[in-house]
């Protein structure tokens, strides 16, 4: 206990000499919590429309008018000539091309049905499938509109006929993306202060050699892995707190569920990424080196968490392999206890998934830490 009372003092002053690694560990995850979740949205607005209208019609006329109020289509192009709509869709100044064929009004009152074209730039597959939903409501109710002027009768028979769904969203009311991403982007900050700073901490000191008069010491190696993780996993818990005053008093996300539950997951959890960190750091030669593989790891994490894309619609292998993404399981925990108030019981997959991967990463960063002389 004396052995790493003194690393943990030596730790601490090393730490609060270097002025950068507080700003990492303090700053840099507030600012990213204030800034990322305004910037990344799930939905996607501000999309360049182009109009090639055949008909001139006040049918027509009155179908531009509903898209291009809505807060998703910017009108870009509008006229009679497809070629040219199509140039500046090859140009990527517009995403999507909107075509009214001729006689469109009158096909509509006499038969009570018409098409229209839509081309869609597919290169973003994501914002090409968003535009496409988009506009396909748009469509319906701009269909619903006009059917309803001019059969009324009909439209009330079909809308009393059939089944009626009511909808109801639990959990997040008000459909708020923030409620998911807030959480999210708190998790992979804390894996990203965590992971970096402690992949950097061994492999600095093999590069200043001091590593050398530590090897020669009559220090245990699980007293020397103790001094390296405690004070990072103190920090990084800082961190934490720190993230979530930001989500509560800049994005006004209450914590539905217990506040002790949530920190006692936050706390094994950085036990497992600070052993990862440091099982990368004691394989590395040089910062350099640790630093490339933490992110070449975090990617992997972050893509292969469910923050951005849904594991639901991932291929089978790649569902079973987030079984093993730590930050998978922090992502599930935070989202859970803050929005839905799970309780242990509920999270107990994921703690013993995460405890088994602090056991783990800890148990190999011990044994690979190599004392000699």
């Amino acid at each position: 206990m004396r052995q790493l009372l003194f690393l943990l003092k030596k730790e601490f002053r090393q730490i609060f000499r270097n002025k950068s690694i507080l700003a990492v560990i303090f700053v840099m995850p507030v600012v990213q919590l204030i800034v990322l979740p305004l910037a990344a949205s799930y939905e996607i607005k501000n999309i360049n429309l182009a109009v090639v209208d055949h008909d001139h019609s006040s049918f027509s006329r009155r179908l531009v008018q509903d898209v291009t109020s809505s807060n998703y289509f910017r009108l870009q192009y509008y006229g009679e000539n497809y070629n040219e709509a199509y140039e500046n869709l090859e140009k990527e100044k517009v995403d999507l091309i909107l075509e009214i064929p001729p006689k469109f009004e009158k096909n509509i009152v006499r038969e009570t049905q018409n098409k229209v074209l839509v081309a869609i730039n597919a290169i973003n597959g994501t914002k090409a499938g968003l535009s496409g939903v988009y506009l396909s409501q748009i469509l319906q109710d701009y269909n619903k509109n006009i059917q309803t002027e001019l059969s009324p009768e009909i439209v009330e028979m079909q809308k009393n006929a059939g089944l009626q769904v009511d909808s109801m969203l639990w959990f997040n009311r008000h459909y708020n993306y923030r409620l998911a991403l807030v959480p999210g982007i708190l998790a992979f900050l804390v894996t990203l202060v965590g992971g970096m700073l402690t992949a950097l901490n061994i492999v600095s000191e093999k590069e200043v050699g001091t590593i050398e008069q530590i090897n020669v010491s009559p220090i245990k190696k699980y007293n020397f892995i103790l001094g390296k993780l405690i004070p990072f996993w103190i920090l990084a818990m800082i961190a934490f707190t720190l993230g979530l005053l930001v989500s509560r008093f800049v994005y006004q996300i209450e914590i539905q569920g217990n506040l002790a539950l949530l920190y006692f997951f936050v706390a094994i959890y950085l036990f497992a990424i600070l052993g990862f960190g440091l099982l990368i750091s004691n394989y590395s030669e040089t910062q350099q080196q640790a630093m490339f593989t933490v992110f070449f790891f975090l990617m992997i994490f972050n893509l292969m968490s469910g923050l951005f894309t849904p594991i639901e619609s991932m291929p089978i292998w790649a569902q079973k392999m987030t079984n093993l993404n730590p930050l998978r399981q922090l992502i599930e925990v935070i989202r859970l206890i803050v929005l839905k108030d799970s309780g242990f019981m509920n999270l107990s997959p994921q703690f013993f998934a995460i405890l088994g991967m602090a056991v783990f990463f800890n148990g190999w960063a011990i044994w690979s830490y190599r004392k000699t002389s």
